[in-house]
């Protein structure tokens, strides 16, 4: 009953007409939204960013897959290197017996120019094959940096997702701590994101 006549409304009315009164802790911010508008448009802002987050992660996860893939390449490469470099060693070796098993002279200095031609092989060889070494375990830490990267953006978006979770209990609860937690998480969130970002 109201003084202008009679009229029945729902308990669902009279909840959204007493959070938009101020109770239960809907309260009006200062543009004169209620918590319902309030936490309506914070939801959608925190699930545009987790949604960003998300595809960083996803971004980030499938570099450190490449560039995982990049460092074994590299290291099979260098693998074949030394398998050539330990070849060339043999052959020098060899040539090697055979100059100290050969009395002629003219046999002497035809196996050790043999063996000096393996010798700069060699060391090209073994250049080549440190090189790609190198490269691997460059390429190894790189996907480490994105792994790592990637977790936190992981983390910063189920951050987010509590955070939601926590607006739709705030919603049906009307209780304004829940509220505050959704923004505490949002901006927790936020800062995790951030420090991805930052490769922290």
């Amino acid at each position: 009953m109201s003084g202008h006549g009679f009229h029945v409304h729902g308990p669902h009315d009279h909840e959204l007409e007493h959070a938009a009164q101020g109770g239960h802790g809907g309260g009006h911010d200062e543009s004169g939204k209620g918590m319902i508008g309030q936490i309506a448009v914070v939801t959608a802002i925190i699930a545009t960013v987790g949604a960003i987050f998300s595809y960083m992660g996803g971004a980030t996860q499938a570099n450190a897959g490449l560039f995982k893939n990049n460092a074994a390449i590299k290291k099979t490469e260098a693998s074949n290197q030394w398998n050539y470099f330990q070849s060339k060693s043999t052959k020098q070796s060899l040539a090697e017996l055979a100059r100290d098993m050969t009395a002629a002279e003219a046999e002497k200095a035809k196996y050790q120019g043999k063996i000096d031609r393996y010798e700069k092989e060699k060391n090209d060889i073994k250049g080549v094959a440190e090189k790609l070494e190198s490269e691997a375990t460059e390429w190894d830490k790189k996907s480490d940096e994105q792994m790592h990267q990637h977790h936190r953006w992981a983390q910063a978006t189920t951050v987010l997702q509590v955070s939601i979770a926590l607006a739709a209990i705030a919603l049906l609860t009307k209780k304004k701590w829940l509220e505050w937690g959704m923004f505490g998480l949002a901006g927790l969130g936020i800062v995790i994101g951030a420090l991805a970002s930052l490769h922290i």
